[in-house]
């Protein structure tokens, strides 16, 4: 009776074994905001299928930043997060998210644009060829400067600065001469201390992750002229593995993720970043509207119709995808 009990065991627990579903998440940097709704999202998938489907998140230990769409072409692991301006030739639709001066004014307003955008057809092939499928934005705010040196009083000022920016961001601080320079986030304290770049295009939460609001002595309030978009895309070859009830608890999590992430960036990152301008003593530009409009006039038209003819280029319905996001934005 003993030996029967044990083997029933056994045998139970080997069940349970096969049964259970890891799956392997590659990130980059460390625990922050950004991240904050993968963690949320790892938590409630575990509750929900009592620990029968995990996601192992991993902080640059599987692959590097802009090889993140490559691990999951190969299989490497089953989700990731990227950002688009990282490698706008891998996700050529993605880039109209990255447009300057699109008009989102929340986090709210970039969760819907976004996952309006993840859901177009032509967004859908162009992720498929990486066998990714977009799970979830990470929604951030807009993007202001935070830099070394003299402080500039006025747009002319970034004439022949060298800052990290990416996508839009860069064209449009291209057109009133600044120099753009393309880096993942962890290269740009390194390359601030060493002189490579004299600013760096960030939100908040990642100028106080990578450090520069340690090394910066001025930062912009209100150039605001757009931000990047960083979904988590999962593999499409896992996704049709799974469980059905691993799915449901997966899907079926991404809001709830989506909010708790949210309420952390406005009550804890934002709570945070005032306090250490003041700290640090950071002069902090404001730009006056006739300036700022200026700077719109500038970029924002010719940056829009430069992308859409060179989308156009490629086949890709860039019109469609402008409108989608202008429409989404665009109260009824």
């Amino acid at each position: 009776m003993l030996i029967k009990t044990i083997s029933l065991l056994l045998s139970l627990c080997l069940s349970s074994a096969v049964a259970a579903t890891e799956w392997h998440v590659s990130l980059w940097g460390k625990r922050r905001a950004f991240t904050e709704h993968v963690e949320k999202l790892a938590q409630l998938v575990a509750a929900k299928t009592d620990g029968g489907f995990t996601l192992n998140l991993s902080y640059g230990g599987l692959s590097n930043n802009r090889e993140n769409l490559d691990g999951l072409a190969i299989g490497a692991f089953e989700m990731a997060q990227f950002c688009a301006g990282y490698h706008p030739d891998k996700n050529p639709t993605l880039t109209v998210l990255e447009l300057p001066f699109l008009g989102v004014g929340t986090l709210e307003q970039e969760i819907a644009v976004s996952q309006k955008v993840y859901r177009h057809p032509a967004v859908e092939r162009d992720l498929a060829r990486w066998n990714a499928s977009l799970l979830m934005p990470s929604p951030l705010p807009q993007y202001n400067i935070a830099g070394v040196g003299p402080t500039p009083h006025s747009l002319a000022d970034f004439k022949g600065m060298r800052i990290r920016a990416t996508g839009g961001i860069g064209e449009a601080l291209s057109i009133i001469g600044a120099v753009p320079t393309s880096m993942s986030a962890t290269e740009v304290r390194q390359a601030m201390d060493s002189g490579v770049i004299t600013a760096a295009s960030f939100a908040p939460h990642a100028h106080m992750s990578f450090g520069t609001i340690e090394a910066a002595s001025w930062w912009t309030t209100n150039l605001n002229p757009g931000t990047v978009n960083c979904p988590v895309a999962v593999s499409i070859d896992a996704l049709n593995d799974l469980k059905p009830e691993y799915r449901e608890a997966l899907l079926g999590s991404v809001d709830e993720a989506l909010a708790y992430y949210l309420d952390y960036y406005n009550q804890q990152t934002m709570a945070a970043w005032g306090p250490k301008l003041q700290q640090r003593q950071i002069d902090q530009v404001t730009f006056s509207p006739t300036e700022l409009q200026a700077f719109r006039d500038q970029a924002a038209g010719p940056v829009r119709d430069a992308w859409i003819r060179e989308m156009n280029d490629k086949g890709i319905p860039a019109q469609e995808l402008y409108d989608l996001v202008i429409k989404t934005l665009t109260p009824e």
